[in-house]
């Protein structure tokens, strides 16, 4: 069966090579040959990026957001994340968000204000995906 199929498989590639223009026949040689590449975009994107925020020195006094998403893994691994950060730094605060729904701003308006006032109160973010 691996014999028929290679077989195969190198006729096809035969007649494809068969298929195509030599030089002499086109007349030009593939270096003289030019592309138009397009922007598979409609329009640019009008919100110029503005590159990472920075980021802390240290842990240590600071409070840390805990996000975990709506898959059933996530609130166990930011239990574990919460956990491990105690215990490196002891004084550090962390605050939970729990997100029940796919998307947090889209998705209920009382969520979205919730949420933009739990992203202000903390220093620093860390996201579990419970995949």
């Amino acid at each position: 069966m691996r014999k028929i199929f290679v077989a195969v498989m190198l006729g096809a590639f035969a007649f494809t090579a068969g298929q195509q223009p030599s030089k002499a026949q086109s007349g030009k040689s593939t270096a003289d040959s030019q592309f138009k590449v397009l922007n598979p975009w409609a329009e640019v994107d009008p919100i110029a990026p503005r590159g990472i925020s920075p980021r802390l020195d240290t842990l240590a006094g600071k409070k840390i957001g805990l996000f975990a998403n709506f898959k059933r893994a996530s609130r166990p691994i930011v239990a574990e994340v919460e956990k491990r950060l105690k215990a490196m730094y002891p004084n550090c605060e962390t605050s939970l968000f729990d997100s029940r729904g796919a998307n947090v701003v889209e998705t209920e308006t009382k969520n979205r204000e919730q949420f933009f006032a739990w992203v202000k109160a903390v220093d620093a973010v860390i996201l579990a995906v419970g995949d």
